[in-house]
């Protein structure tokens, strides 16, 4: 099954349509209830399918499709071919993260054929690389249900590690309007490369506040919250005084740190450079698009999400955090309860030779099949 996802290409700019109706016929086959919600152009899809008693809060095994590009990257193979070497399978999407969603698939008969107690719910989603975006419909549509599920387990790569917590993230474009004129009459214009560079040096100190002073979650590494410029753009020529600059940035917030008044500090400073540039010209000034925020996770260590995970991967010791973001928060901030827990290690997802080990396979099985044990009418 993990080599049948893998050979569907389903990297976020492309459709995952193939693979959504393959795992849809196969789920629909053993008498599933299935529903897609599709984005705009309906080359993408995310699937909810149901397996068991109708009229009771089910258990959500919730997993992207989606993969990052493998362009650039130096593969010794096909990276949608997966190949067996020694102890290990490699191909993209392998630790990140199809195998979940396959052990998902190759365990669903069983699911099947179990007299089950509560109803298991899969939730495969598309574009969760560029910003968790397919999984917010699949979460509104399960407004339209008569019973909402009673918590969601998502399988990103945890080395089988229950996760309780993660990091919320806000990406912003901010777009500097200038006043082109030459460079030897720079009095006249409004360089907006150099406001651009401002703005960022103001968020670099920023962060090197949050550094220092917090607020701090050690729980976390870093344990605290992150501010970092990835993108910038601006000017023609070293002699012309640029009219536009635009950069990109982001905020991994905390859960209990408030990424909106951190955002606000920022407009704040862009609000003390905007009247300088006014008085060179009235069509200058700076813009902001927040064009994605996805809420951090924070489950509590005794909620019921987070005692059957740990009683699923025969943890003893407490849960764990991670400051990379997940579809978890989203589902918890839609009053789901969620954690995060899955096969594979995010030190691998989106390299060259991305792979994951056949011992987390194995353990994420034996997650699975200690589930379906729990569900089961007895």
């Amino acid at each position: 099954m993990i080599e049948r996802l893998v050979s569907f290409d389903t990297t976020s700019h492309k459709e995952n349509i193939q693979l959504i109706h393959f795992a849809a016929d196969f789920l629909q086959g053993l008498g599933a209830e299935t529903r897609l919600t599709w984005d705009e152009s309906r080359r993408k899809a995310n699937l909810f399918a149901t397996i068991g008693p109708s009229g009771l809060p089910g258990i959500v095994l919730s997993g992207h499709t989606d993969v990052v590009p493998v362009d650039g990257q130096d593969w010794d193979g096909d990276p949608f071919d997966v190949v067996r070497r020694d102890d290990r399978l490699f191909g993209r999407g392998t630790a990140d993260m199809k195998s979940f969603i396959a052990i998902c698939l190759a365990l669903a008969p069983e699911f099947a054929a179990r007299p089950l107690a509560l109803p298991i719910h899969f939730a495969f989603s598309y574009d969760e690389e560029v910003g968790c975006i397919g999984v917010r419909r699949l979460i509104s549509d399960l407004g339209s249900l008569s019973v909402r599920p009673k918590l969601c387990i998502v399988g990103e790569p945890t080395e089988m590690q229950v996760i309780i917590g993660h990091k919320g993230k806000k990406n912003v474009l901010c777009h500097v309007h200038g006043k082109e004129c030459h460079s030897a009459l720079n009095d006249r214009g409004v360089n907006a490369v150099e406001i651009a560079a401002d703005m960022v040096a103001f968020m670099r100190s920023l962060q090197k506040r949050i550094r220092e002073q917090g607020p701090f979650d050690h729980g976390y590494d870093p344990p605290y919250s992150t501010v970092h410029t990835g993108t910038i753009h601006g000017g023609t020529a070293l002699n012309i005084v640029p009219a536009s600059c635009s950069f990109e940035f982001e905020i991994r917030n905390l859960p209990n740190h408030d990424s909106e008044a951190l955002m606000a500090e920022i407009r704040g400073h862009a609000q003390d450079l905007v009247p300088e540039m006014l008085m060179i010209d009235g069509a200058t000034g700076i813009m902001f698009d927040e064009y994605n925020t996805t809420s951090g996770l924070d489950t509590g260590e005794d909620d019921e999400a987070a005692l059957l995970a740990r009683h699923l991967s025969g943890a003893n010791g407490p849960a764990g955090r991670v400051s990379f973001t997940t579809e978890a928060g989203l589902f918890h901030a839609a009053g789901i309860p969620a954690v995060v827990c899955g096969p594979g290690s995010i030190a691998q997802a989106h390299k060259p030779n991305e792979f994951i080990e056949l011992s987390q396979v194995a353990q994420g099985e034996a997650f699975i099949r200690r589930l379906l044990d729990h569900m089961t009418r007895t």
